[in-house]
């Protein structure tokens, strides 16, 4: 990365591939760590795991109904019904092996209990009286119900096969298989196969832990009362959810005054916590860009006196936290909107920083095209991006009979406007909402972003169009 100085001259405009490449190339996937079951939904899995014991461990059934020696029920039927002797109850949790079932014999059995030796199949109960030697039964009798329940007699009014709903030892997976690979995410599915083999933890990569803060001397919070040349703090409740979105776990904070010792010390506050910093307003070049000038002069700091003789014993990154506490590129970018960015790395642990424009929509957009990337690149995830896809361009909802004027973008900027996109067949995308960076009002009716390429200046209506999907 160029230095600060270098780009406080304007001496270059950045794509914005080159600045993302930039931020992926720096940031690093978090170390793994080892997370109970529930702490790691979500999380890349870094370690291959096999299954240690079959599941299911033993033959069991996989109905509530009578376990039975399939060669006794061959000819039943509703006129000549098998008559089998029930010699008690087999429970999901018991061990099976109380009960032998001979010839002739049966044995109430429940679902997910063990099939007890001698028997071979099950028989649902709804074919089978249920022992009360009335009709076909609905459900059993209560185990408290004896003798009708677990004891005296039973007809059965269907043949069974042999390991008719049975579930067989190993019939999901076998001792020694691969249940999961390494870089499998976590989802409720995986984590009730880890939990099922009696894995109560996974070594993944952690959700990144994500520090949101606003900048802003005319920021408010919501449910306070506005006084004069106030609005409210949008932007940090935005980024926090859509941090939160991307998998991260999030710390808002409240809006810094522009102040740059103010901010300064926030930061050095909220390093103890952050595996990323995101700071919003305050990269542009007005007299009061805040995030530039705190970032900017620590960069620049060098230690003078006793504090210039106390680092010359220091060595590593004592040394170089001494010296330079904050590196940060401050970059024009060519986007709209968008275009004042910043990246770097500050504090004693070199934690990533990401700095994007104050205007609801630019800090939105930009938090899509580079800190969601970044946020995924630490939790290992390979797939760090929204999806893509191609569009026919059509005009804003509610535009009147008269076709209104094809879009347009300046010359050598990549243009991201706000749309409505309609899957399927022939996908569509519509425009919502003005240009402006400003306009929050509909972002909230988006789901997706029109890109209108560098080369593009005018995007007529029916063309095709490239498509960020939002959500």
């Amino acid at each position: 990365m160029s230095s600060t100085t270098e780009q406080a001259t304007g001496a270059r405009t950045w794509s914005v591939a080159e600045h993302l490449d930039d931020i992926l190339t720096a940031v690093q996937p978090l170390e793994p760590i080892e997370l109970n079951l529930l702490d790691a939904q979500g999380c890349v899995l870094v370690e291959q795991v096999t299954v240690p014991v079959a599941l299911p461990p033993f033959d069991n059934s996989s109905m509530d109904g009578y376990a039975v020696r399939a060669a006794d029920t061959e000819r039943a039927s509703e006129a000549s019904p098998a008559v089998l002797t029930v010699i008690g109850d087999v429970a999901a949790g018991s061990s099976g092996t109380e009960l032998t079932v001979g010839p002739g014999r049966a044995a109430r059995i429940m679902t997910g209990a063990p099939l007890p030796p001698g028997a071979d199949a099950v028989v649902p109960v709804e074919w089978t009286d249920g022992g009360t030697g009335a009709g076909p039964a609905r459900t059993m009798a209560p185990h408290s119900a004896s003798p009708q329940g677990s004891g005296g007699q039973v007809r059965v009014h269907r043949p069974v096969t042999p390991h008719a709903h049975v579930r067989a030892r190993g019939g999901d997976v076998c001792a020694g298989d691969v249940a999961l690979e390494a870089g499998t995410v976590l989802g409720p599915p995986q984590i009730a196969l880890l939990s099922a083999i009696g894995r109560p933890a996974a070594r993944v990569r952690p959700r990144p832990r994500v520090v949101v803060l606003s900048t802003g001397s005319e920021l408010a919070q919501p449910g306070e009362e506005l006084a004069a040349g106030q609005i409210y703090d949008s932007n940090s409740f935005a980024l926090a959810a859509a941090a939160k979105d991307a998998g991260a776990i999030v710390y808002r904070v409240g809006a810094v005054t522009d102040d740059a010792e103010t901010l300064r010390a926030t930061i050095e506050d909220q390093l103890i916590r952050a595996d990323l910093l995101v700071t919003t307003g305050g990269v542009s070049v007005g007299a009061y860009d805040v995030v530039k000038e705190a970032l900017t002069s620590v960069a620049e700091e060098e230690p003078e006196g006793e504090a210039a003789e106390a680092t010359e014993g220091a060595v590593g990154e004592d040394a170089e936290q001494a010296v330079h506490r904050a590196h940060v590129d401050f970059r024009t970018l060519a986007m709209q909107p968008g275009k004042p960015q910043g990246f770097g790395t500050i504090g004693p642990d070199r934690t990533p920083i990401l700095t994007l424009p104050g205007n609801p929509v630019s800090s939105y957009v930009s938090f899509e095209l580079f800190v969601r990337p970044a946020i995924r690149a630490m939790m290992g995830l390979a797939d760090l991006h929204r999806p893509v896809v191609r569009a026919t361009l059509l005009p804003p909802h509610g535009a009147g009979d008269e076709e209104p004027a094809p879009l347009t973008s300046p010359e050598g900027k990549r243009q991201f406007l706000r749309g409505t996109y309609t899957g399927g067949e022939r996908p569509e995308v519509r425009p919502v909402g003005g240009s402006g960076s400003h306009l929050i009002g509909a972002l909230a009716h988006a789901d997706a972003l029109i890109v209108l390429p560098e080369t593009v200046t005018k995007a007529a209506w029916g063309g095709e169009v490239e498509v960020v999907l939002l959500g």
